[in-house]
C-alpha cells in the first residue's frame, strides 16, 4: 500500500511481511521493543521500512534464542552485536552437551529399565536396575542426607560389592522366619560385610559430612530401614553386625 509516495503498511501486514503474529508485534510495542509507528487520518497505524527492519531482526534474534530484556539492552542501532552473539553461542554450546548427556542418560534408562529416582553419579543405572524396590529406595534416602564424602563412599562399595547369595536370601527372607534361620543367616552374611568394610574402610565416616549433621543422616537411614525392611531382616542385619565387631572391633555394617 502506497501513503504520499512512503510505504505504509498495516498492523496485519507488517506481521505477515516479518513472519510473525499480531500479538507479538503488540507485544514488542507494549515492552518498548518496537516503536508505535503514526496513524492515517483514519486513525490505523501506517509501518515503514524501518518497522519491518526492526521487527524481522527482534524475531530473528528470539528465535535463535535471545531473551526480549536481552534485546533490549542491545538497542535499535547494532545490527551486530558481536558480545551477545558470542556469548549466546558460548550457552548453546553448553546447553547441547547437557541436552546430549541427558539423551545418554535416557538410552540407559530405556535400555536398562532402570528407575528414575536415583543420580547416575550415585548408582549406575545397571546396579540400580538389579536393585530391590526397599534397597533402591534406601539409597535414594542415602543420596539426600549424606554429604559428597559419604556418597562417595556408598557410590564406590555400590559399584564395587560383588554379588553374594546370602544378600540375596537376606532380599527374600520373610517377616516370619524363626530364630534358627535368621541366626543361621546373620552367621552366613556377617563375612560378606566384613569384606566390604575391609575393602571399603571411608564407610565408617560416611555420615561426618552429612549437611545436617551426622545425629540427622543416621536418624533419617535409621527411620528409612524400620520403614523400608521387615522385622526378619533387621534382626538379621543386626545379629551380622554384632558378629562383625566382635570379630574386628572397628568394623561396622555398611547398612546401619
Amino acid at each position: 500500500m502506497i501513503h504520499d509516495g512512503n510505504v505504509a503498511w498495516s498492523t496485519r501486514e507488517l506481521a505477515e511481511l516479518a513472519g510473525t503474529s499480531l500479538r507479538a508485534v503488540r507485544h514488542y510495542h507494549q515492552v518498548g521493543l518496537l516503536r508505535e509507528p503514526e496513524r492515517r487520518s483514519n486513525g490505523y497505524k501506517q509501518y515503514g521500512v524501518e518497522h519491518l527492519v526492526r521487527l524481522v531482526r527482534i524475531k530473528r534474534l528470539v528465535d535463535l534464542g535471545f531473551s526480549l530484556p536481552q534485546i533490549a539492552a542491545m538497542g535499535e542501532s547494532d545490527d551486530h552485536p558481536e558480545q551477545a552473539l558470542r556469548d549466546l553461542d558460548a550457552e548453546l554450546a553448553e546447553t547441547i552437551t547437557r541436552l546430549q548427556h541427558a539423551r545418554k542418560e535416557l538410552r540407559e534408562l530405556i535400555e536398562l529399565s532402570a528407575p528414575t529416582d536415583l543420580p547416575p553419579d550415585f548408582v549406575a543405572p545397571d546396579t540400580a536396575a538389579k536393585m530391590t524396590d526397599a534397597d533402591r529406595k534406601l539409597v535414594v534416602v542415602l543420596s539426600r542426607v549424606l554429604g559428597p564424602r559419604g556418597r562417595q563412599a556408598y557410590a564406590d562399595m555400590m559399584r564395587e560389592a560383588p554379588d553374594d547369595p546370602n544378600a540375596s536370601e537376606l532380599d527374600n527372607l520373610p517377616a516370619d522366619a524363626d530364630e534358627a534361620t535368621r541366626e543361621d543367616l546373620a552367621q552366613r552374611l556377617a563375612p560378606y560385610i566384613r569384606a566390604i568394610n575391609e575393602a571399603h574402610p571411608s564407610l565408617a565416616q560416611s555420615r561426618s559430612d552429612a549437611p545436617r549433621g551426622e545425629r540427622f543422616a543416621e536418624k533419617a537411614i535409621g527411620a528409612a530401614m524400620i520403614d523400608l525392611y521387615n522385622p526378619a531382616q533387621l534382626d538379621v542385619l543386626r545379629r551380622a553386625g554384632e558378629i562383625v565387631r566382635n570379630l574386628s572391633p572397628r568394623a561396622d555394617s555398611p547398612t546401619g
